[in-house]
């Protein structure tokens, strides 16, 4: 999918809404399944996003069974809901020969449009994911968690997050590369935009971790959109009981909408 192919999906929907489908086997409902929590999610959500971004690590703790469920899911995806975006969360991060063989697997295997990495081992880790047409690279720049304090802000004329976008920014175009840049840092939005006008921006940490759809919206869309909002337990768990897929529309409804 191009970046173009994804302005006319949020133009269409009139949303930026990803949801995040981060399906934890201890918390669905009495008596649902795995792969039929999703479809039922997926169904109930699609009206009202351009995005889906499983997170792997909730499938590969699993073991086989939880990668048979990832693929289910992505096929369910790709037949019902061709025009969706979808992305997958890995936040890998290796290099040479290692990094080709996650390229491989995260776009041609299992066909995803996007996949998340890791950045910290340099350009090196990214590179192969440059070299598929209409397929994205997601670097993580400035996370939503507590501790991204730790490394992120630091810098000693600039702080590491930019750096990272930057350096990110010099081998790539905004056709296939795009940002984490976390909801709870909204108030980062505007300067960011001011060093990276063009990529699009993967903004987790709405709903549960509190961040604000509006304020991310307000500050960091750009002419194409520019946004993929994420929002994960806050749609997937709106409910533990019977009417979860109906609750999961209902927030998903409100949510990121234009």
């Amino acid at each position: 999918m191009t970046r173009q192919d994804l302005f006319e999906q949020i133009q269409a929907r009139r949303s930026m809404l990803c949801v995040g489908l981060d399906t934890d086997l201890a918390k669905l409902p009495a008596g649902v399944d795995a792969l039929d929590f999703n479809k039922a999610i997926i169904d109930a959500t699609a009206p009202y996003c351009v995005a889906y971004k499983p997170n792997l690590a909730f499938y590969e703790c699993s073991g086989l069974p939880g990668m048979r469920l990832l693929d289910a899911t992505v096929d369910y995806i790709k037949s019902r809901y061709p025009e969706k975006f979808l992305i997958a969360d890995a936040k890998r991060g290796d290099i040479g020969n290692t990094a080709r063989m996650y390229a491989k697997a995260y776009f041609e295997t299992m066909d995803f449009d996007a996949v998340t990495l890791s950045p910290y081992m340099g350009t090196d880790a990214v590179l192969p994911f440059l070299e598929y047409p209409g397929k994205f690279a997601v670097v993580v720049a400035l996370s939503s968690n507590g501790s991204a304090a730790d490394f992120e802000y630091e810098g000693a004329s600039k702080p590491l997050y930019q750096t990272v976008m930057e350096k990110m920014m010099d081998i790539s175009t905004p056709e296939n590369m795009m940002f984490v840049v976390g909801a709870t840092k909204a108030d980062k939005l505007d300067s960011i935009r001011a060093f990276c006008p063009e990529h699009f921006f993967l903004v987790p940490g709405v709903g549960a971790q509190g961040g604000s759809a509006e304020e991310v919206m307000e500050h960091g869309a750009n002419s194409m959109g520019g946004l993929l909002i994420n929002s994960s337990r806050g749609i997937l768990y709106a409910s533990s009981g019977a009417d979860f897929a109906e609750a999961a529309a209902r927030v998903a409804s409100e949510t990121a909408r234009l």
